[in-house]
C-alpha cells in the first residue's frame, strides 16, 4: 500500500483538508518530507528490514488544534523516530535547534563572560556499514578522551555535540564527523597556559583517536556582532542540523540507494547522535527538556518561533 500524501485534520473544524503554515506564512513541507519517507520505507522493504511498515505509517495523519492566538498547532500524530526518516529528521532538527538555544541562553545568564568555540572533527572515511559502525564508535570514544585532557578540561564550561554522516559523491565512502559547540572560561584566551592553538588541538585529537594518520579538526572562536549573538545562533543551527541528509540516499540510482541505506542502518544502529556535557548538560536537565533524539517530536518548541524550522526545511 502506498501513501502519497499526508492527511491533515483540524480538531476544531472536523476532517477538513488544510495546509499547515509557519508564522511567517510559508507552507510547512509535510508533503515533501512524507514523500521521502515513503521512498525510504520502500527501500527498507526491499532490504527486508522489519521496521519498514512502521516507517511507512510515520506522520500519515496529522491532527491540529487552534491556539488562543488564532493559528493551528500540531496536536497529535505518530512518528517512527528512525534515524533516516526524512519526516523525523526534519522535526528533530527543529527540536535540537530550539532546545540548544534555550540551554545556551541559560549558560550565558550564569556565565556572561564565558567564550564560545565551534569545532568540527572527524576520522578517516568509512567504506561500508561495518566500518561505519566501528568509525562512529571510535569517533565518540576519541571525543570523550579529548574533553578529559587536562589542558581542555581546565577551562571547559560545557559542550553540545552532534554527529553527522555524509556520503562522498566521488567514491561512495562515508564521512562521519562531529559538530561541537564548546563553552570555555574567558581566561582560555589569556596566556599560553590556557590557550590551545589549532595545531595543538589537532595533535591532541590524533592522540585521542589513537591513530597514525592526520585526522581532521577545525576550530574557531565565535564572535558576537553588533546586531546580537548571530554567530552563536549560526553555530547552533549548524550543530543541530540533520545527522543524515535524505539527499544522500534518495537519489535516482536505486541500486546505490539500497546500498547506502543498508550501510547507514547498520552503522547508525544504537548510536547516540546528540549529546550535552558540563554546564550545558546541567541546564538541559534544569529546564526539564526531554530527549531531542528519542523524545516527543510533536512538540518541537515554541511554535511562535519559526526561524528554526525554516532553517531545517532548507537542509
Amino acid at each position: 500500500m502506498h501513501y502519497n500524501h499526508t492527511k491533515f485534520i483540524s480538531k476544531n473544524q472536523g476532517n477538513e483538508i488544510l495546509r499547515d503554515y509557519t508564522k511567517s506564512g510559508k507552507v510547512r513541507p509535510w508533503q515533501e518530507k512524507k514523500m521521502g519517507n515513503v521512498t525510504y520505507a520502500e527501500l527498507l522493504e526491499i532490504l527486508k528490514i522489519k521496521k519498514a511498515e512502521n516507517v511507512r505509517h510515520c506522520g500519515h495523519v496529522l491532527e491540529f488544534k487552534a491556539t488562543d492566538e488564532g493559528y493551528l498547532k500540531l496536536y497529535k500524530t505518530w512518528f517512527c523516530k528512525s534515524k533516516l526518516c526524512p519526516v523525523c529528521n526534519w522535526r528533530r532538527a527543529m527540536k535540537n535547534s530550539y532546545q540548544t538555544q534555550l540551554v545556551v541562553n541559560e549558560v550565558i545568564k550564569e556565565k556572561p563572560s564565558a567564550r564560545w568555540l565551534f569545532m568540527t572533527l572527524s576520522n578517516r572515511n568509512s567504506v561500508d556499514g561495518e566500518s561505519l559502525d566501528t568509525s562512529l564508535r571510535e569517533l565518540t570514544q576519541g571525543f570523550n578522551r579529548l574533553m578529559k585532557y587536562k589542558k581542555v578540561e581546565k577551562n571547559l564550561v560545557g559542550f553540545m555535540r552532534t554527529t553527522e554522516v555524509t556520503v562522498n559523491k566521488k567514491n561512495g565512502s562515508y564521512n562521519q564527523h562531529m559538530h561541537v559547540l564548546l563553552c570555555v572560561e574567558s581566561k582560555f584566551f589569556r596566556g599560553a597556559d590556557n590557550y590551545i592553538p589549532q595545531k595543538d588541538w589537532l595533535q591532541m585529537w590524533r592522540k585521542a583517536l589513537k591513530v597514525n594518520y592526520e585526522p581532521v579538526l577545525n576550530i574557531k572562536a565565535i564572535k558576537p556582532n553588533s546586531k546580537g549573538d548571530k554567530a552563536i545562533e549560526a553555530a547552533i543551527k549548524e550543530t543541530a542540523k540533520y545527522s543524515v541528509k535524505a539527499s544522500d540516499y534518495l537519489t535516482n540510482d536505486q541500486e546505490k540507494n539500497l546500498e547506502v541505506v543498508a550501510d547507514l542502518e547498520q552503522g547508525l544502529y544504537k548510536k547516540r547522535m546528540v549529546s550535552y556535557g558540563g554546564l550545558l548538560k546541567i541546564k538541559h536537565k534544569e529546564l526539564n527538556l526531554d530527549d531531542a533524539e528519542d523524545g516527543d517530536l510533536v512538540q518541537t518548541g515554541d511554535e511562535k518561533i519559526s526561524a528554526d524550522e525554516e532553517k531545517a526545511n532548507s537542509i
